[in-house]
């Protein structure tokens, strides 16, 4: 008598692997937090806001103050947007890094989410912009900068100076998956940075600069970010203040989110 038995179909089948997103991101994320924790990132991130604390403060505080000004509550913007900005030569590094080493190519072989390496990447840029911010702050209050407006300003205040943080970091991204080089990417971010910086309200009121480039000071993202978290630090942001720098912030986080994302899921 033959016995007939029924095999399922699944039987000597390979299972496809079904990876969970949320893990995949976790890994790649620990694979760049963990190795900076360790190899100086972080604390060039902590180590920044306090040298442009003390090379932005001690050199000018002495000439403000005979225009009347409380330096130390009116440079704390800039002092912020600053540290956070070196923030984005680290992720464009980063990025330039794993173009150049292959690890992009590696892993677009592999059964990871398309997404997930970016939003990883930018993981590790928001924790080295939240340290950078922290310590800006604690160094605001070493040399006297105060929050003086209750929660939901001082909220704003943080909010804003991490939009624009997460903002320059896509932007560095980036340019770091695009460029040839690692090298290539400081030279991209320094220069712009340095020029937005420097011809801006962050360091010195508008009157201290000649009258013939004042509508370029007054109006640049720089300057208008600027004033409008000092203005949430002392006497209280107004629409007409407020709008123009989200207008600017909102405006570079989508556009450099796009060209973000492109970069890091396009295919070579």
């Amino acid at each position: 008598m033959t016995v007939i038995t029924d095999t399922p179909r699944h039987v000597g089948r390979r299972r496809k692997p079904q990876p969970s997103a949320i893990q995949q991101w976790w890994a790649l994320s620990m694979r760049l937090i963990t190795p900076a924790l360790r190899n100086g990132t972080v604390a060039t991130a902590a180590l920044s806001p306090i040298v442009f604390t003390v090379g932005f403060y001690l050199p000018l505080k002495f000439v403000m103050s005979f225009q009347g000004v409380n330096y130390a509550q009116f440079l704390m913007p800039i002092i912020a947007l600053q540290a956070l900005s070196f923030t984005a030569l680290s992720a464009a590094m980063a990025a330039a890094m794993d173009r150049t080493e292959g690890m992009n190519d590696r892993l677009k072989t592999m059964p990871i989410r398309a997404g997930v390496p970016f939003a990883a990447r930018m993981s590790s840029n928001v924790f080295r912009l939240c340290i950078s911010l922290l310590v800006a702050v604690v160094c605001g209050y070493a040399i006297g900068f105060r929050f003086s407006l209750g929660v939901g300003q001082t909220i704003g205040f943080l909010s804003m100076a991490l939009l624009v943080g997460v903002a320059l970091t896509m932007g560095g991204d980036a340019i770091g998956t695009l460029s040839a080089t690692p090298e290539s990417t400081t030279q991209a971010l320094t220069l712009p940075q340095l020029i937005l910086g420097m011809l801006s309200t962050g360091f010195v009121p508008i009157a201290s600069f000649p009258e013939w480039i004042h509508p370029f000071v007054r109006n640049q993202p720089i300057s208008l970010i600027a004033n409008a978290m000092r203005d949430m630090t002392s006497g209280g942001v107004t629409w007409q203040v407020l709008w123009p720098a989200l207008v600017w912030t909102i405006g570079a986080l989508f556009a450099f989110a796009g060209v973000s994302i492109w970069a890091s899921t396009r295919r070579t």
